[in-house]
């Protein structure tokens, strides 16, 4: 008999080169009316940098997979490769972290995508190039517990739809959003069938007055808002604020942030870790201000390392640091 997936991540993959800039030769600039900042470098010049990383097979549905794996479900990723070394080296890598492979489909004449990050501090700017694959679910032969899905290419407008209509017709599998940068750009009104067929939405407050097309600053009224376009448990992330969620019982709960034990190194992963490890808790049957707790341990893990997923943890090892926390990391109700 077919073993049913705990966790099917859907969204593109990628190959990142972590590039550390050389302080001396960049620097960052903001300008004070709209907070926005600017990675700024000499034209023309051969500049110096610290070193490179490459990370191969990342990309927030990768991420997602491995943390479930990590702490303990059964989890496929769905995404789409060059046939090219690349392509090999990140099959290697997922299969290495135990993500089942069947669902990745690799394709003739196509490149694996490969990110540049340019770090400078904890911080970084990505220069992005996504190939453009072709998306369609497979045939599942016995429907996953949860669908998780994250970014893709600006092409794959109709893959939200068909994703929608397959959990609306296989109830029994739940879906978990977390848009990326198409899909916020999007908006909630042309993806209203993918909002009203959510289980789980995840994004940062930021990202949520995007999509809503709000000035609102009250992170409860943000996420009750998206509950009414659909998601029966919203969860909105607010930097150093910490992290809220609204429950089916329209319980709105507010959790502060793990803190780091050292300055953070890189932030990247950071949103990835903690909604795959809020939802991996929700599926080993934990509640969500228990689920709530889980999450900001593995961020807090993950941007002390360079990349997505080296700090990714167990599940003996977060719930080693839950047991360690502060008397005052605990779950209120608000």
């Amino acid at each position: 008999m077919t073993q049913q997936y705990d966790f099917v991540a859907i969204g593109d993959l990628v190959v990142d080169a972590f590039i550390e800039l050389d302080q001396d030769h960049a620097t960052v600039t903001q300008n004070l009316d709209t907070g926005r900042k600017t990675l700024e470098m000499s034209f023309g010049d051969k500049l110096p940098y610290k070193s490179v990383t490459v990370v191969n097979a990342v990309g927030n549905s990768p991420n997602a997979a491995v943390s479930a794996h990590r702490l303990g479900l059964r989890a496929a990723l769905i995404t789409n490769i060059g046939h090219d070394r690349n392509g090999e080296d990140c099959l290697a890598q997922l299969r290495s972290e135990g993500v089942q492979t069947e669902y990745v489909k690799v394709h003739e004449g196509k490149e694996t995508n490969y990110h540049y990050v340019l770090r400078y501090g904890p911080e970084r700017t990505i220069l992005i190039k996504h190939e453009k694959f072709p998306y369609t679910l497979p045939d599942f032969e016995v429907p996953p517990r949860y669908i998780y899905f994250s970014s893709i290419g600006e092409h794959g407008l109709d893959y939200h739809f068909e994703i929608a209509a397959y959990v609306a017709k296989h109830p029994e599998t739940k879906l978990v959003f977390q848009p990326g940068t198409f899909q916020i750009k999007l908006g909630a009104e042309t993806l209203k069938e993918v909002y009203q067929n959510t289980e789980i939405f995840f994004c940062n407050k930021e990202e949520a007055q995007s999509i809503l097309e709000t000035d609102e600053q009250d992170v409860p009224t943000l996420i009750r808002a998206f509950k009414e376009l659909g998601p029966k448990m919203p969860v909105v992330t607010d930097g150093p604020n910490g992290a809220y969620v609204v429950d089916e019982s329209d319980q709105a709960w507010h959790m502060p942030m793990y803190p780091d034990p050292a300055p953070p190194v890189d932030r990247t992963g950071a949103g990835d870790s903690f909604s795959s490890t809020f939802t991996t808790a929700i599926a080993l049957g934990l509640s969500p201000e228990e689920a709530l707790a889980w999450g900001p341990i593995n961020s807090m893990s993950v941007v002390q390392h360079i990349g997505a997923q080296k700090g990714l943890l167990t599940r003996a090892e977060l719930e080693q640091f839950l047991a360690d926390a502060p008397e005052n990391y605990k779950a209120q109700k608000i």
